[in-house]
């Protein structure tokens, strides 16, 4: 498993920051910001700090920056997911920051809120030059606070050989073909269980909410949550019929997703990109070609959960503007492929995905379509303790048999009581 499951469970005790956020710059100064990344190449030392493997690998890949900006240095500190919370909240409370940091998607906008984070140049960087969704992590309050680095969403992947006897060559296209095929993989091609789903536990609304998007519900509005709704309702009543009708695990012991399905015993599962890899080494010489990947299933429509990561700087920076002029390095949509094939992680960039070593793989074309529609969960810093508590409720729907309607009224509850720390 990548990091991203990480993140969700790293972030998720509630930390009150002591930084005063009235320390804002006007809209001259990220014009002159702008202008002096623009013009010249950048000079002097850039501390950086990024997690999990984008922190083991982005030093060396870093060096092709050096080269063409031969005095600039780029240091980098690699911080494990686990404690990168806590450190760079600790370096915001004691105004002790680097120029440039890593900052989870979900994470952004408690970040933000302290004042601490450098408004990105408007002038520097269009919005649509990334996945909407990826951007639209990066907002709070109407201002961007850096740029989305790299993205990831998720899909089903299913047995081609199963799905087939099943009736479904090309996966399933809707929520009604989802149901029937994890049912017909079953009583037709043999499945122990036709789908594998999160039933609850940390990050699972990371599986829920994409099903929640499908149906036209919405998790906030005017500045509020908004949890109990007929959409979300109806959403999670479907989520809660695969665990009900026994066509999904309700406890697959950890590690035993990927040797079931190589081995046909699980017929689909929902993921995302990273497991293409370990599917394949998984699975050995030639199983690659019994595997497919489609898109979210479609309700109303088809939407998908968007993450990665987002790269910022800080206004405490010592070298602001070679910060900014690094990371508009990293947004080259050349960097960006050259970024994938050193870290397989997703380019954030949509043109960069225009280069044959990601538009000739049909398996990438199809996360690469479903990002175009992904969305994130709003940047409310409140986000870790509320999605929590949703977890927790969706665990008893899935497991325990509670009623939807009933669970999601207790997440709205909880979550105004929480707030939005907005």
């Amino acid at each position: 498993m990548r990091h991203r499951s990480i993140v969700a469970a790293a972030a998720a005790a509630a930390m009150a920051l002591s930084v005063a956020a009235g320390c804002g710059r006007d809209s001259s100064g990220d014009n002159e910001t702008a202008k002096a990344v623009s013009d010249g190449k950048a000079s002097g030392e850039i501390t950086v700090w990024a997690m999990g493997t984008e922190g083991e690998k982005l030093a060396e890949f870093a060096k092709a920056f050096t080269a063409e900006n031969p005095d600039a240095k780029v240091n980098v500190t690699a911080v494990p997911w686990d404690a990168a919370h806590q450190k760079i909240a600790s370096a915001i409370a004691a105004k002790q920051t680097p120029d440039v940091s890593m900052i989870g998607t979900t994470m952004q906008g408690e970040f933000a809120k302290t004042g601490a984070l450098d408004p990105t140049p408007t002038d520097l960087f269009a919005s649509d030059a990334f996945f909407p969704g990826a951007w639209d992590t990066t907002v709070v309050d109407g201002t961007s606070f850096g740029v989305p680095w790299y993205v990831e969403t998720r899909g089903i992947y299913y047995r081609k050989d199963l799905a087939a006897t099943a009736g479904f060559p090309d996966g399933p296209k809707t929520w009604d073909d989802l149901t029937a095929m994890a049912a017909a993989m079953q009583s037709k091609a043999g499945a122990k269980w036709g789908l594998n789903i999160q039933p609850g536990k940390t990050g699972s609304w990371q599986s829920v909410l994409p099903f929640a998007w499908s149906n036209g519900a919405e998790i906030s509005a005017d500045g509020k949550y908004t949890f109990d709704t007929p959409e979300m309702a109806s959403a999670l009543a479907y989520y809660q019929s695969f665990f009900s009708k026994k066509l999904a695990p309700d406890n697959l012991p950890q590690g035993a997703l990927e040797p079931a399905f190589v081995k046909g015993e699980i017929g689909a599962f929902m993921s995302g990109p990273w497991h293409v890899g370990i599917l394949n080494e998984a699975g050995g010489k030639d199983f690659a070609s019994k595997y497919s990947v489609v898109g979210m299933p479609a309700g109303k429509s088809s939407t998908s959960f968007i993450g990665g990561s987002n790269i910022a700087v800080f206004k405490d920076a010592k070298n602001r503007d070679a910060a900014w002029k690094f990371l508009a390095w990293l947004s080259k949509p050349d960097v960006q492929v050259k970024w994938y094939q050193t870290a397989t992680d997703l380019p954030a960039v949509q043109k960069a995905w225009d280069d044959p070593a990601l538009s000739g793989d049909k398996i990438l074309q199809v996360f690469g379509t479903q990002l175009k529609s992904a969305k994130a969960p709003p940047p409310f810093p409140t986000w870790e303790q509320v999605s929590a508590v949703f977890d927790t409720e969706v665990e008893k729907v899935c497991v325990g048999g509670e009623d939807p309607a009933t669970a999601l009224k207790s997440v709205q509850q909880q979550a105004d009581a929480i707030g939005t720390g907005a």
